[in-house]
């Protein structure tokens, strides 16, 4: 049985996922990721790479995440499984690929800056 090992990133998430062949059985720290990502949409976004390469419930995965928020955390799984499924068979990248879902999204919060009361945001001028 081969277990395959990546790495998946979002904003501040990252998540490390193995893959295994068998009955479609996902894992997110020890909880059905149905019971951790409690909406459709996460759920949709962890499933998505299965979806696109047509081999839904054929391997289970278990996955350890940390960081970030929900919705950060589940692109961050996506990226790995996507990146997992490329490792097991390369017939699967130019589909994964085309649906950018091997595309590390590189937008992250921006530094706050001093002399300001945000990013961007500057204090309020008092002309007198």
């Amino acid at each position: 049985m081969e277990i395959t090992h990546t790495i998946g990133r979002r904003k501040t998430a990252v998540a490390r996922v193995y893959l295994s062949p068998g009955n479609g059985t996902i894992t997110v720290n020890n909880r059905e990721y149905t019971e951790y990502f409690p909406t459709m949409p996460l759920q949709k976004l962890v499933q998505q790479a299965f979806e696109v390469s047509n081999l839904k419930d054929q391997y289970d995965v278990k996955i350890n995440v940390n960081g970030g928020g929900y919705n950060g955390q589940a692109e961050a799984i996506r990226m790995a499984i996507a990146r997992a499924l490329c490792k097991i068979n390369a017939d699967y990248r130019p589909a994964l690929k085309s649906n950018g879902l091997l595309t590390r999204d590189p937008r992250m919060v921006e530094r706050k800056k001093y002399g300001q009361r945000k990013a961007r945001r500057r204090f309020q001028f008092s002309k007198r």
